[in-house]
């Protein structure tokens, strides 16, 4: 598999994501405070779905090495329980679901999730790459963001995408 190399100083790519996860970040923190509770679900489908291109710009780049082998500590993390508890209502009763854990593994494991749950990991995960950006350590951020998209948000996001989508389709199909 050939990776598409990115300059370590190209900021307008890192610029772009960074975009993209604010957008993503802004409509979240929206949607929990219940605005526009009664289209809630479409708006995380499209705003995942958004996020997850974002994801794949990253997993199609050559892998970002920072110059540092160590993180410099950006600060804490946010605190998103709330975010997380504001989700879990205003999705409740389709917040949990099933997802295979590892399609490729023998044999197939099928865990319980929450949607709530991976919505706000993957805002923690997030937030933490932009605040290394806006401490202007774009490097950092854009391998924080690759290295979170291949092992945390990036699965979540999809197991997420596909609940939403379940959720979209069964309601309009069964109005059809």
């Amino acid at each position: 598999m050939a990776d598409i190399a990115v300059l370590d100083d190209d900021l307008e790519f890192t610029s772009a994501i960074a975009d993209q996860v604010e957008s993503f970040l802004v409509a979240v923190r929206a949607v929990a405070r219940g605005e526009a509770a009664a289209s809630a679900v479409s708006m995380l489908l499209l705003e995942v779905s958004q996020l997850l291109l974002a994801g794949g710009r990253l997993g199609a780049i050559a892998d970002v090495i920072p110059e540092e082998r160590f993180e410099e500590d950006p600060g804490p993390d946010p605190d998103l329980d709330d975010l997380r508890d504001q989700l879990a209502v205003l999705l409740d009763p389709c917040d949990i679901y099933r997802e295979v854990f590892d399609p490729l593994a023998v044999p197939t494991e099928v865990e319980t999730r929450r949607i709530s749950d991976d919505i706000a990991s993957i805002v923690t995960e997030l937030a933490h790459g932009l605040t290394h950006f806006r401490a202007g350590r774009e490097t950092e951020a854009l391998w924080w963001w690759q290295f979170s998209y291949l092992s945390g948000w990036g699965p979540a996001a999809s197991c997420a995408l596909r609940a939403l989508h379940s959720i979209v389709a069964g309601s309009r199909l069964q109005e059809a």
